[in-house]
């Protein structure tokens, strides 16, 4: 008797890993969250029991009540599948779930799955890091624990390295005005992209000083850095690139 904890990767269904389908199409009960698309769900075992926990603003579904149901699912059944959008340990909540686990006695397994923080850069044309532009990355979530001490965003403005920032969209407008009051230029280069990998995805370029006035929808990633102005799908860019070399 395990529980499985996967990631379903940005959302392509495509970029789920070999592990994560077969886990999914022997399961006896898959766990999702609200990000983990149809299409991926549509691969597990046909008999599979599917549970919704996908955390919404007003729901009932609290992490302990979560960890509560995964322990008991896994004293019952011999494959669950805990699946979650991105990887299960960034930003996840996965590390919270193991632990959980492992205090009740339920045996577990980690299936890493493709962040979210690189892939949605990526499909926007957008490496978060390249050698003549940006030699640093730094992931940020948005959303800090109930209670918990808010981001440092002045200090993350003098980093010099490339923000992604998940789960930030309720915030953007905070995040741009501490960050610029920390001393990142207001012409600094953001890329919003929404529903990054999938059919839908669109991406939002502007400036710095442009996102306080932005209302931008979740699923996003936020891109902040010099690299935000790239689009490498763009064969003009690229030959701009190669001959700045």
């Amino acid at each position: 008797m395990t529980v499985h904890l996967v990631g379903a990767g940005p959302g392509d269904p495509e970029l789920l890993t070999v592990k994560a389908m077969s886990l999914l199409q022997h399961a006896d009960v898959v766990v999702f969250d609200r990000l983990v698309s149809a299409e991926i769900l549509a691969l597990a075992c046909p008999t599979a029991e599917l549970i919704n926990v996908g955390k919404r603003p007003g729901t009932s579904h609290t992490q302990e009540l979560i960890n509560d149901l995964l322990i008991s699912l896994g004293r019952q059944h011999s494959c669950v599948v805990r699946i979650k959008g991105g990887d299960p340990f960034v930003f996840g909540r996965g590390g919270e779930e193991a632990e959980a686990l492992a205090r009740a006695g339920v045996e577990y397994t980690i299936v890493p799955g493709i962040s979210s923080a690189f892939a949605v850069p990526a499909a926007a044309g957008i490496p978060v890091t390249h050698r003549l532009v940006s030699r640093a990355v730094t992931v940020i979530t948005g959303h800090c624990a109930q209670g918990s001490q808010s981001v440092d965003w002045r200090a993350h403005a003098r980093t010099d390295s490339t923000l992604v920032i998940l789960m930030g969209t309720e915030r953007l407008a905070t995040i741009a005005t501490e960050l610029m009051a920390g001393g990142l230029d207001a012409s600094t280069p953001v890329a919003i992209v929404h529903n990054g990998t999938r059919d839908e995805q669109h991406v939002l370029r502007l400036q710095l000083h442009e996102a306080p006035f932005i209302q931008a929808s979740a699923p996003s990633v936020i891109v902040i850095g010099a690299v935000a102005d790239l689009d490498l799908r763009d064969p003009r860019q690229l030959a701009q690139l190669v001959n700045a070399r």
